[in-house]
């Protein structure tokens, strides 16, 4: 039987064994490839086993070397056993395994080479190993980040966005509170929520949130990755193409934590593959993962299930719209910053409190009310009142076109409403309880969307698009008669619409 020794080693107590041939040995290896293969999938076995190679051996031993530490150091924890079952079947005659690190990309090819003939024709020299890409982790101890480079991986980090300005409220407060929880944990502490998953609609403020998080885990000296989703996808396709992918690998699972945004742009199998790897081999080493997308994960469509179901099994977090006393917050912490540089710009309270009123969208589009009054104050010199405020932010007000409501929104508004689950809404259950938010939920999804019958029917577990006709005529029956059902009706699209 092998077993693991101190050295990374796997060996057996074995009695003598008779001598083989290089050749065999080398034919021996190849066999055993191809029972990894089988077993653990063609997927598996070209992110590990790819660049797994025979560097030499002898009778009762076999050598076998990999391009990096960090892959030596994987196979060693998760798949030394296996290897060694297949070459006790192999190569019976094994009774030690090691795996060490070559120096360079053609060694592993000349000693393969060797043992498959003796006595091989003069080779070329070996070429020099070639530098790996820069990685954009952040360190306290390291001057700011410079101009990003095709080679670098991390996306750039907005100064601008810190922890400190971040505005607390009702509607973000639970998501605050999970990241500060990351941001203070200690160097060897294990994560408590692993995966976070932070979802919101654009300009609630997850990116803020992320980025602040993340400047401020750089602050206490723990290695921190920001990527965006389309920035994670163009490292790796850069990688394949520069034949330096498990460069790539070794950079993502080298850091304490990871924070990936907009995980709705994550589209590709193998990019989706690689990502789902990447979680998988932080999570289980004990690194934090925090993830921010505009749905939860369940909802990301463009999603493998595998991977959602990975970002689900962690915390999920809403940040949800924006309230009125928030929304004051953020005016006057953006007013207060707009003052630094314009001492002279003042805004009534009264002021702030209609410009809130009016605005209930989100962040972005405050921030530029808030530019637009100080356009009016600094260019214009006059008194900024309620009717001029109005006049400023016009064009954020009168023309906004109306909100997109999306199916997924419907129905967790309405199975919260109703005090059923999304899955029962989604279901075949035909109980009374079910069958009537249901049928709301469809009227809803016609009367405020664009999606046709049938795919109204398709998001609604599959449903045929007559099962929805049918709901729609039998809401719209019933509101004309039941009064109570019909003001219950107009406050859910209120919700929605806002």
């Amino acid at each position: 039987m092998f077993k693991p020794t101190e050295d990374g080693r796997c060996g057996r107590d074995a009695s003598p064994v008779p001598s083989i041939a290089l050749s065999s040995l080398a034919l021996g290896w190849d066999r055993v490839q191809r029972r990894l293969r089988a077993e653990l999938g063609e997927d598996v076995f070209a992110s590990w086993f790819k660049c797994l190679e025979l560097s030499g051996g002898s009778a009762d031993q076999i050598q076998l070397s990999v391009p990096t530490k960090f892959l030596k150091n994987w196979i060693q924890q998760h798949y030394l056993e296996r290897i060694a079952s297949h070459i006790a079947q192999e190569m019976p005659g094994i009774a030690r395994i090691s795996i060490v690190m070559r120096a360079t990309g053609s060694a592993a090819g000349a000693a393969r080479q060797d043992m498959a003939s003796p006595a091989p024709a003069a080779r070329k020299p070996a070429a020099e190993p070639q530098p790996k890409p820069a990685m954009a982790i952040a360190r306290r101890e390291e001057a700011p980040v410079a101009p990003e480079s095709d080679n670098q991986v991390g996306s750039p980090l907005d100064r601008r966005l810190v922890l400190s300005s971040f505005q607390v409220g009702r509607s973000n407060v639970m998501a605050h509170a999970a990241a500060m929880q990351i941001v203070q944990a200690k160097p060897a502490e294990m994560p408590v929520f692993n995966p976070l998953f932070v979802h919101a609609n654009v300009g609630l403020g997850k990116t803020h949130l992320l980025q602040g998080a993340a400047q401020a885990i750089e602050a206490s000296g723990r290695r921190v990755l920001y990527l965006t989703a389309e920035r994670f996808m163009y490292g790796f396709a850069a990688s394949l193409k520069a034949q330096t992918a498990l460069a790539f690998k070794e950079q993502l699972r080298g850091i304490d934590v990871l924070v990936i945004d907009d995980a709705q742009f994550l589209h590709g199998p193998k990019s989706q593959q690689e990502f789902c790897h990447t979680l998988n081999a932080l999570i289980d080493s004990g690194k934090q993962v925090v993830v921010a997308a505009d749905r939860p994960p369940t909802d990301l469509e463009g999603l493998e299930e595998r991977v959602q179901s990975r970002l689900a099994g962690g915390l999920v977090v809403e940040i949800g719209a924006l309230d009125e006393a928030l929304r004051v917050n953020i005016l006057e912490a953006r007013i207060a910053a707009a003052k630094l540089l314009h001492p002279g710009f003042e805004v009534l309270p009264e002021v702030v409190a209609h410009v809130a009123r009016l605005i209930t969208t989100n962040g972005r589009d405050l921030e530029g009310a808030v530019n637009r009054l100080l356009a009016r104050a600094t260019l214009t010199g006059g008194m900024l009142d309620v009717a001029t405020a109005d006049e400023a932010i016009r064009d954020l007000v009168r023309h906004r076109e109306p909100k997109r409501v999306k199916i997924e929104d419907i129905q967790r508004l309405v199975a919260n409403h109703y005090n059923v689950s999304r899955a029962d809404i989604l279901s075949s259950r035909r109980t009374a309880t079910v069958v009537r938010p249901r049928q709301i939920a469809m009227y809803l999804a016609k009367s405020l969307t664009l999606r046709s019958l049938p795919e109204i029917g398709r998001r609604f577990g599959g449903r045929d698009h007559t099962t929805v006709l049918h709901a729609v005529r039998k809401i719209e029956g019933m509101v004309v008669k039941d009064q109570e059902l019909a003001t219950e009706i107009d406050h859910l699209k209120r919700m929605l619409q806002e």
